[in-house]
């Protein structure tokens, strides 16, 4: 996907980019092709494959959510900062907390921040698990998202925590989500979640498969979840 094609298409859907997102998409792209070749943050590197499949597939969120009613949000393993950060850039009001279990991460977010000088963003190394079971953190969150992490039993476990009633969990998942969502019914129970949602799609030019599942906070989720680390992917909720 070109620049210009990339804009096009977010033009379509409502987002119109000045010249500073502009600028910004395109720092972001530098910075993490530059830090690439010291660390290993993504196998895409390709200019048109970054805008697409890093760039447009994050801001897909925002196709099936309104965040311009959103304030806050954390995103769970975002790795190079997907899918908070393309979203931060087109909805620069949106205070953004990034969860990621490897400090290497967390020092290329820091950077990735000041280049691009994006303000309210916070950046925890932590396990999800742990960083779910603290006090200022918990339920605080209008939406919490994941992209790419784990099953969607897993992901339940570490982002429904961390939403505040009323708010939303957003899982952004490839092929195969329907099956996921049938395996997740007792953990969206369980944890005061129900689905909302869920939104199939396909990523421009290479027509891959993609789905957005909006699942709605209605209870608090109880005290012992998430459960200790590990324990999550090893003992799904199923």
């Amino acid at each position: 996907m070109k620049v210009d094609e990339f804009q096009q298409e977010l033009e379509k859907r409502g987002i119109t980019l000045d010249d500073t997102q502009r600028s910004q998409f395109e720092r972001y792209f530098e910075t993490l092709v530059d830090w690439n070749e010291r660390m290993n943050l993504t196998a895409i590197t390709e200019k048109e494959d970054v805008y697409l499949k890093h760039f447009f597939d994050s801001i897909s969120a925002a196709f099936y959510h309104d965040f311009t009613k959103v304030e806050t949000v954390v995103d769970i393993g975002a790795g190079a900062g997907f899918p908070s950060l393309p979203l931060k850039i087109c909805y620069p009001h949106l205070d953004v907390t990034i969860v990621d279990s490897l400090n290497k991460r967390i020092t290329f977010l820091h950077a990735l921040a000041e280049e691009l000088d994006l303000t309210s963003v916070s950046f925890y190394h932590d396990r999800a698990e742990l960083f779910g079971k603290k006090k200022e953190h918990r339920g605080r969150y209008d939406v919490a998202m994941a992209r790419a992490v784990a099953r969607l039993p897993v992901l339940s476990e570490l982002c429904l925590p961390l939403v505040k009633q009323g708010g939303t969990f957003l899982a952004m998942k490839g092929a195969g989500a329907k099956d996921e969502l049938g395996e997740s019914k007792k953990a969206f129970q369980l944890l005061g979640g129900e689905l909302e949602d869920a939104n199939a799609f396909t990523l421009p030019k290479e027509e891959s498969e993609r789905s957005i599942i909006k699942v709605k906070k209605v209870k608090q989720t109880p005290g012992k979840y998430p459960r200790k680390p590990g324990t999550p992917n090893k003992q799904p909720i199923v």
